[in-house]
């Protein structure tokens, strides 16, 4: 009798546990998640535009995963979910957009979701040493050839601002010279390259002007030379593979919008015009 009594009541469990899942099934299922893949650089502004984000549409779900553009575009082309990509350079897009110079897609993907592609935001290149500790008066690109600067922390080179870092020095004539003097300290991305300048491990190092202006532990002494790099513009698009289009779309658009456009002027990115 007591096995038959626990064999009813389990029926009866089971049978109020399937009509509770059928009479509630839109909140077993609400909400929606974006997964954004954006430039190390971006960290601040996004993390703000996802608060301000909460208040249009308080049912998404923002996943950010910042790094640097190359090791991102190396993950969505491996397969990592992402269903909007904002990178810190044209290059890292290009390699996954079909449309773009075929000598950059060399492996010929079509990830880029057509149509969807635009320049999100634009930067500027400086130099930074550690917060009021200049002994040697560092105040030029041209310092880092010179006995003023010990080690000097760039980007790697398949990173944005280790890019345009390498592409700065060979318009003044002095990569060569720099990397034969052993002085570089290469990092993964541009929040390294702050993080070693800001921690006194380097006498300068080079960043975008956005992440100086976000750091409490550096000081800018210089800014790149005009006409010493390509403008630096960030494309961002949604990728093919995006789980719900339609929201990605949504946020995309509000990236686009006046709110967004006011919090990348605040961090000092500049918003191209429409």
């Amino acid at each position: 009798m007591i096995v038959r009594k626990s064999f009813k009541l389990s029926l009866i469990s089971i049978l109020i546990l399937a009509l509770s899942v059928f009479a509630f099934p839109l909140h077993a299922n609400a909400g929606t998640t974006l997964t954004v893949f954006a430039a190390a650089s971006m960290t601040e502004s996004m993390n703000m535009i996802a608060e301000a984000y909460k208040k249009s549409a308080p049912d998404v779900k923002l996943v950010y995963n910042f790094d640097s553009s190359g090791t991102l575009k190396t993950q969505i082309e491996q397969g990592a979910e992402c269903d909007i990509f904002i990178s810190a350079g044209q290059k890292q897009m290009n390699q996954i957009d079909i449309k773009a110079d075929p000598k950059v897609n060399t492996k010929k993907l079509d990830l880029v979701l057509e149509g969807t592609r635009f320049n999100i935001v634009s930067n500027k290149v400086v130099m930074v040493v550690p917060k009021g500790h200049n002994p040697k008066g560092i105040s030029d690109f041209r310092d880092a050839v010179t006995e003023k600067v010990f080690i000097i922390a760039l980007g790697n080179s398949d990173v944005p601002v280790g890019q345009y870092s390498e592409e700065i020095y060979k318009n003044l004539g002095l990569w060569d010279k720099l990397k034969s003097m052993n002085k570089i300290s290469y990092a993964s991305n541009v929040k390294e390259v702050l993080s070693q300048v800001a921690a006194g491990a380097v006498d300068c190092g080079i960043v975008y002007s956005t992440d100086a202006a976000t750091s409490k532990g550096v000081d800018v002494v210089a800014e790149a030379p005009k006409g010493s790099h390509k403008p630096i513009t960030y494309p961002a698009a949604i990728l093919k593979k995006a789980k719900n289009p339609e929201a990605a779309a949504a946020f995309v658009d509000f990236l686009k919008g006046p709110e967004s456009s006011k919090i990348f002027n605040k961090i000092g990115f500049a918003v191209p015009a429409k």
